[in-house]
């Protein structure tokens, strides 16, 4: 039987990948996170609906998570994964650069990247001055002057959604058609709405001032709310044949709730299965998929067991000399067939 390794191994090591680390190496499993440290929320300044870690920078969050997870026997190593293939006796391949690791399972947590609105000024203030959860910001930019810059028709709900946290909320809807009815439920709720398309962000100090629109005019904001496509980095799932899913917001993995996919032995956790997972919900998926990776170990280590027992010579051995005991003692049965 050939030798792995690991038990399971990890891409990605944000709050599933850390998480499920964290499960799998208090279970007793050996455990390998390959890691590229490039985590998505990384310009922004705190993690928030973090319950007991409101508030904590993102970095410090990883931080402790890597402490937590290595102290109860997880590896953690940083590197890019290049390539990843099925064995055919069972198990993986993982090679990133010169290295490579062979474990039982695998599991993805690769996370997404957010495709930004190409404007000017966006990307530069992206994570701090320009957001785009609510639950994740609305909070710091509470009665601030917001404007929400329409980039798909599901602008009109994400403005009346901001209305939540603001008074001061404008809609920057540019060439994006809005329909009577939309402009009536926006004006009832005191939401303005500016047609003029927006050319660039004003920024100074490395702050946000405003927005120039295109007929030359200037409009006071305080933070710019954007709605990203969302794109899972599932260069290595689609290498191992999982299944993407084209969704209007983005795409991500196919999965169900314990992060199975569609590849025996593979699962996936955190953004790169779920498009709206937060860092709190992330880290969740990651516990549910771990726990579930260590029933099937079990299973499976059972299995084998079990195999080992039956056709070990030393086992049948044992099994004769009990039924010819059995006999001695006028006790029914026979060797098994």
């Amino acid at each position: 039987m050939e030798r792995h390794d690991y038990d399971v191994l990890i891409v990605g090591g944000g709050p599933a990948g850390l998480s499920a680390a964290l499960v799998l190496a208090r279970a007793r499993r050996r455990v390998l996170v390959l890691d590229e440290q490039r985590p998505r929320n990384a310009p922004a300044g705190h993690v928030h609906n973090y319950l007991g870690r409101e508030g904590t920078p993102p970095a410090r969050l990883l931080e402790i998570g890597r402490a937590e997870s290595t102290a109860c026997g997880a590896e953690i190593r940083t590197g890019r994964v290049e390539h990843a293939e099925a064995l055919a006796g069972g198990g993986f391949l993982v090679r990133t650069g010169q290295s490579s690791w062979r474990a039982r399972r695998l599991l993805l947590a690769t996370g997404l990247v957010d495709e930004l609105p190409q404007v000017p000024g966006v990307a530069e203030l992206w994570g701090t001055d320009v957001l785009h959860c609510p639950y994740c910001h609305g909070y710091e930019v509470r009665d601030r002057a917001l404007g929400v810059l329409a980039s798909s028709p599901a602008a009109v709900h994400q403005a009346l959604l901001w209305r939540q946290w603001s008074a001061d909320v404008v809609l920057l809807a540019g060439e994006v058609e809005l329909t009577d009815d939309d402009r009536r439920r926006l004006g009832a709720r005191g939401i303005r709405i500016v047609d003029e398309p927006v050319v660039e962000l004003a920024i100074a100090e490395h702050r946000l001032r405003g927005v120039r629109l295109r007929d030359g005019s200037f409009l006071e904001r305080e933070a710019i709310v954007v709605a990203p496509r969302f794109r899972a980095r599932h260069a290595l799932a689609t290498t191992l044949g999982l299944e993407v899913v084209e969704h209007p917001f983005g795409e991500y993995i196919a999965s169900d709730r314990q992060g199975v996919t569609t590849v025996p032995g593979v699962r996936v956790a955190g953004n790169l299965a779920d498009l709206r997972g937060q860092v709190l919900t992330s880290a969740a998926a990651g516990l549910e998929a771990a726990a579930a990776l260590n029933a099937d170990l079990v299973d499976d280590d059972t299995e084998r067991a079990v195999a080992a027992a039956e056709f070990s010579p030393g086992t049948e051995r044992a099994v004769a000399d009990r039924v010819l005991g059995d006999r001695r003692h006028g006790i029914a049965g026979g060797l098994p067939r």
